[in-house]
């Protein structure tokens, strides 16, 4: 059954609420209007549910306040509960992706060859391939744990729990990394930051994983993204080379940029 049609009214009252709403967190009317580039009058109005916004309007304030035009119908409640993760008005602003365009790349898509050193101390290296895409606004991460690691840590060879997935966000002067098997499983959180004293492809930074298999230590790591673009023939090179590897045998460049040298000192 068709719910009942809502008069102008009711409408302009819905808005002027929910407006009323989303203006109350900012300290004046007089510097939100500013901001927003809309006479104080006429934004008065908008408030008390004495008129709508024309189209171009509407848009400016749905655009300030990262909500879509259902503003005009439904309680503010209502659509915040199902807003974006990542780049709704509740985290956008913290978590620093909203104002980073699809032509703003904080952390560039494509191939990413990675290496770190094994979890369980030994003297060996984990050699991966990861790949970051763009969806909307969003960066999101994925990539397959070496078969060797998984064996090594008597955890499961298959694909799927070799699989971990996360986000890309900018912070600081670098981007944080949030990744994941699944169920949440073998969290690691990363911090890198652009070397581009060592060439404008290479990533550098710390991870810290958040469980680890038994007898490993939980303690920060450095680890190095190299980004190879969308090269399918350097990703399937760096794919040969996934798996569990001796200092000699880390890629070109990841060994000096991982510190081994003040590490065996």
């Amino acid at each position: 059954m068709n719910e009942p049609t809502r008069s102008p009214a009711e409408l302009r009252n819905m808005f002027g609420a929910n407006l009323r709403q989303l203006a109350s967190e900012y300290p004046t009317i007089s510097g939100l209007t500013q901001q927003l580039g809309i006479n104080r009058t006429q934004f008065n109005r908008y408030l008390s549910g004495e008129s709508f916004p024309r189209p171009d309007v509407l848009d400016r304030i749905c655009r300030f306040f990262q909500i879509d035009a259902r503003i005009l119908l439904s309680p503010l409640d209502e659509l915040l509960a199902d807003e974006p993760l990542l780049t709704g008005k509740t985290l956008g602003n913290f978590l620093g992706v909203v104002g980073h365009g699809a032509k703003d790349e904080f952390f560039p898509i494509g191939f990413y060859h990675t290496s770190r050193p094994c979890p369980d101390g030994v003297n060996l290296y984990v050699v991966a391939l990861a790949h970051v895409a763009r969806t909307g606004p969003n960066l999101f991460i994925r990539g397959f744990d070496p078969v060797e690691l998984a064996r090594r840590q008597a955890s499961s060879q298959s694909p799927q729990a070799r699989e971990f997935r996360g986000f890309a966000s900018p912070l600081d002067q670098g981007v944080a990394l949030v990744l994941s098997h699944r169920e949440a499983k073998n969290g690691t959180l990363c911090f890198l930051t652009h070397a581009p004293n060592h060439g404008n492809d290479f990533w550098i930074g710390t991870l810290m994983r958040t469980s680890q298999a038994d007898g490993a230590h939980n303690h920060p790591a450095p680890v190095i993204y190299e980004h190879l673009g969308s090269n399918l023939g350097a990703a399937l090179s760096a794919a040969r080379m996934a798996g569990l590897v001796a200092r000699e045998d880390l890629p070109a460049g990841h060994s000096d940029l991982l510190h081994l040298d003040d590490a065996e000192t």
